[in-house]
């Protein structure tokens, strides 16, 4: 069965989109099928992928483009239900689904229908659920072992929508207020979100067939963009990055600080923010783990590759553990 892993923080700026698409190509480097879907209106990650030509094709002038949008189209314009959405192919095991900025569009329809599945209502649970019945149907054909959902830095209705589309939910964050804030702000909402879609799987009428359980398990936090002197944080960040594992551990994961272990379990990975890396993994349409001497990436750019890969590699590696899967 296909986990799907939201990548999700209310806070924007901490790295997601970047964090998402790099490990979508570390999964399918390992020798994984993945599947990456852009459910952000703001469709960052598609344009990270894709350059502007392609993007043109896929976005055309018309009711039917080749992205996520496309597919669901139909049911929230009143004419049909979702239908077949286009796999655009990156690479040999990774494909993507296509973001669009008219998935702002159905933000008022999802939050109309949310309540109304605790009434049973078919067209609730059908427009609820339109994301993950797209992405089911994607991801078989595409044979996908994983997938990652990339989601935009907000609690509102398509968030919602896709986080009861994801199985777990990994949290990037930086060592910094903000993300403390965000973080509490997120888990709460998450844990919300969940309780009430557990309510209303049992009014779903059956004529619907199989439909998202909502688990949106939290599996732990990626810290990124952390600045380091000699190996060690910076006394800036190491602030915040202490108090990290106690907000998460309250405000995400519901638990008491009394109960809290002295490790922290919780942090998956640490990301360095690769500065020199990017500008030319953006030029070359690349992950920056993937970057040559013809990318540019010459001397001390070099070394940065090859620490850029172990990290995604060991955070890919890390993340596989977590969800207990023996399948994979």
């Amino acid at each position: 069965m296909t986990v799907n892993i939201a990548f999700f923080n209310n806070k924007g700026g901490v790295g997601k989109t970047s964090l998402v698409y790099h490990c979508a190509f570390m999964f399918a480097e390992q020798g994984r099928r993945v599947l990456a879907v852009d459910l952000d209106p703001q469709s960052n990650l598609s344009i990270m992928a894709l350059d502007e030509d392609r993007l043109e094709a896929l976005w055309p002038d018309h009711d039917h483009p080749n992205t996520l949008h496309g597919a669901i189209a139909p049911l929230f314009g009143g004419t049909g239900d979702i239908r077949e959405a286009h796999i655009e192919h990156l690479s040999d095991r990774l494909g993507l689904l296509v973001g669009d900025l008219a998935l702002s569009r159905i933000e008022d329809d999802l939050s109309t229908e949310w309540p109304r599945c605790l009434e049973g209502r078919e067209r609730a649970f059908r427009v609820t659920t339109a994301f993950w019945r797209v992405i089911d149907e994607a991801a078989k054909r595409h044979q996908a072992e994983i997938v990652l959902l990339d989601v935009g830095p907000n609690l509102g209705a398509i968030n919602r929508a896709s986080l009861v589309a994801s199985t777990h939910v990994v949290v990037p964050v930086a060592p910094d207020l903000f993300s403390l804030q965000g973080l509490k702000n997120l888990g709460p909402t998450l844990r919300r979100w969940r309780d009430t879609w557990a309510q209303a799987l049992p009014k779903a009428p059956p004529s619907l067939g199989q439909i998202p359980q909502g688990e949106m398990y939290p599996i732990g936090y990626v810290l990124m963009q952390h600045a380091e002197r000699l190996g060690r944080p910076t006394k800036a960040y190491s602030r915040w990055n202490q108090r990290l594992p106690e907000v998460y551990w309250e405000s995400v994961l519901g638990m008491s600080s009394d109960s809290m272990p002295d490790s922290n379990e919780n942090q998956i990975h640490r990301i360095k923010h690769y500065r020199s890396l990017m500008p030319m993994a953006m030029e070359a349409r690349k992950p920056m783990f993937k970057l040559t001497s013809a990318d540019g990436a010459i001397g001390a750019h070099q070394n940065n590759v090859h620490q850029c890969y172990s990290d995604f590699d060991a955070l890919s590696s890390e993340i596989i553990t977590r969800l207990g899967r023996k399948d994979f």
